[in-house]
């Protein structure tokens, strides 16, 4: 796929009238942001009103224009079928004109949407979007559009602190976030609330930085009592995510949690990733950590095996959002594995039923990030850029 991406890369610098992704050193407050929206799909689905063109990404050339269309793509041997038309190329670029949004599977956008043919016959769709337009999109799926203004300029805040350091992180690479949990939750303009809305404008071009830099504002829903040291989880050491005592979120839904397992299930899915076990008979808790989250854990079969694995991969083998955090006790109870748990989420960083507990208690955006993300300072992308 290297020569794939290369072409796009190339054509989106080269081609007037479609802006190339923008790094946080380019001096500009909003810059264009890649954000995957569907990969490996054999269909996608086109609906564009109000104007549009579609252009080819390998040689810049529009493929067809008009009002009005509603089409399906899909992959073929040799490029991709947009319509009725077949494409010798890797993949189309969808402009819409006025500023009209572009319909992908029913969902609103706005922005230009390319479709990439990708080594596996599948296709991938990345929306080139704005940052603060991209934003518009995202804080209602990471908080409510109903709580207070103060949190939600620090979802924004963080949000857009996070975008800016991913896409200088993956700035090489086809996009710079998913719209999903792995990067931030995304839905387009068809998210796009009043009060979110606002959040975003309030806080237009405002980030966060630790010693003069952009740095991962990680968050997640519920620390349940303690926010986690990144250093346990990734190559992550700075000193604004060492992890603090958090008092503010017993109020969350997700605070407490219970999750069965059958046995055999959890066997089989040991199995199903490499761990050479039979019949279990114990599942042991070996370590916890600082803030009481969970290091590791033994699970042993009948014939006396023993598997040891991390809190984090034995989440992630059950499920994220089976097993919400690492902050867990284990018991086994009639072939069942019973798990309860405290908070949701990998604990890093912000803990955004903090935030809401925070603003509920009167305290301020800038309060709250400090709070949260110790030793940093709000500024914002042109200042940082002047200083690089």
């Amino acid at each position: 796929m290297k020569k794939i991406f290369t072409a796009i890369l190339v054509f989106a610098v080269a081609f007037t009238g479609i802006i190339a992704p923008a790094a946080l050193g380019d001096a500009e407050l909003n810059p264009i942001m890649r954000v995957c929206i569907i990969d490996n799909t054999k269909n996608v689905h086109l609906t564009l009103m109000h104007g549009f063109k579609i252009y080819s990404i390998e040689t810049g050339k529009v493929i067809t224009e008009g009002s009005s269309l509603t089409i399906d793509v899909l992959a073929t041997k040799t490029g991709l079928r947009v319509g009725k038309k077949h494409v010798k190329s890797p993949g189309i670029r969808v402009k819409a004109v006025k500023s009209s949004n572009i319909y992908v599977n029913e969902k609103r956008f706005r922005g230009d949407i390319e479709i990439i043919r990708k080594e596996n016959s599948k296709l991938m769709v990345i929306n080139y979007i704005r940052l603060e337009d991209y934003l518009y999109g995202v804080l209602y799926h990471e908080v409510s559009h109903r709580w207070p203004m103060e949190a939600l300029k620090v979802q924004a805040i963080a949000a857009r602190t996070f975008a800016l350091y991913q896409a200088r992180q993956n700035r090489l690479q086809p996009y710079d976030l998913r719209s999903d949990i792995y990067s931030q939750v995304y839905g387009g303009s068809g998210s796009e609330k009043w009060s979110t809305t606002k959040a975003v404008d309030a806080t237009n071009g405002k980030v966060l930085a630790f010693q003069g830099d952009i740095f991962p504002a990680y968050y997640h829903a519920t620390c349940a009592g303690h926010t986690e040291d990144a250093t346990n989880l990734w190559s992550v050491n700075l000193p604004p995510l060492k992890g603090v005592e958090c008092n503010y979120c017993a109020h969350s839904p997700h605070y407490k949690w219970t999750r069965s397992i059958p046995l055999r299930e959890l066997r089989d899915m040991l199995r199903d990733n490499g761990y050479d076990i039979d019949d279990i008979e114990s599942v042991k808790i070996l370590s916890r950590n600082k803030s009481g989250r969970v290091d590791k854990v033994d699970i042993q079969d009948n014939a006396g095996v023993s598997v040891n694995i991390t809190a984090k991969d034995f989440r992630q083998l059950i499920g994220p959002n089976a097993v919400r955090s690492t902050r867990f006790d284990v018991e086994i109870k009639r072939g069942q594995l019973v798990i309860t748990g405290l908070g949701w989420g990998h604990g890093v960083g912000m803990c955004q039923w903090g935030v809401f507990g925070m603003a509920k208690l009167g305290k301020k955006a800038n309060e709250i990030l400090s709070y949260y993300y110790p030793g940093t300072e709000i500024t914002t992308i042109d200042k940082l850029a002047a200083a690089k």
